[in-house]
């Protein structure tokens, strides 16, 4: 009989565990959609992740993973024009990249469309378990973050707050910014509680980010 943790820390130590293993299989490019008509039938559980534009999402989808090129990267902000779907591990859960948002130099028009594409996804997708918004630690929550929190809030769609780039910080700045976004969350009523500080660049926070997923899918009888 496989023994079940029982202490905090083996509790843990099994989600990271489990995390590791969930993205050391497969992880496939076979989806996208710029439109809500043309989006791939539902299955199983998805996550998405959202950010501004030039908030590292590419990086870390990449980092996540292990693969380099998993997700595409570019100097260029707004690149991101599509929902792009990841099989992960075999069938195991979606991984959704959402086009970056707040890019001033892309036309309005095309800002307007992704985003409507981004606010049917979020209302229409009954199997989203959870969006990861990601936030650069640098900068925080900026009030075009606080409009997107806003709306999943009305969604009520779930979603906790990944911070960015934390390898530019000091660390009582990280102190200090962890601090700030946890009072600016409080309240939130479909916010996660728990924070999750990563680099993509140095890997802090990947291990934290993959149980998080982990406990995730466990949560939903899935693990």
């Amino acid at each position: 009989m496989q023994h079940e943790p029982q202490t905090e820390a083996e509790k843990e130590a099994a989600l990271r565990e489990a995390g590791r293993l969930l993205f050391a299989g497969s992880a496939d490019f076979f989806y996208a959609a710029d439109k809500l008509a043309i989006l791939p039938p539902m299955r199983g559980h998805e996550i998405a992740f959202a950010g501004r534009s030039n908030v590292g999402k590419s990086s870390l989808i990449n980092a996540l993973t292990g693969r380099n090129a998993l997700a595409r990267t570019s100097h260029t902000p707004g690149r991101t024009q599509q929902l792009n779907f990841f099989d992960i591990g075999g069938g195991k859960l979606v991984l959704v990249d959402m086009p970056g948002y707040g890019y001033a130099a892309v036309e309005k028009a095309k800002v307007a469309a992704w985003t409507e594409l981004i606010h049917d996804y979020l209302r229409g997708r009954a199997n989203l378990a959870r969006v990861y918004v990601l936030i650069d630690s640098r900068h925080g929550i900026k009030p075009i973050d606080a409009e997107v929190l806003d709306g999943l809030d009305k969604a009520a769609v779930s979603y906790q707050i990944v911070l960015t780039k934390s390898d530019a910080l000091k660390k009582h700045e990280i102190e200090a910014r962890l601090d700030a976004t946890r009072t600016a969350i409080a309240r939130r009523p479909a916010a996660y509680p728990e924070i999750i500080l990563t680099s993509s660049r140095t890997d802090d926070g990947v291990t934290e980010l993959r149980a998080s997923i982990a406990r995730l899918l466990s949560e939903r009888g899935e693990a």
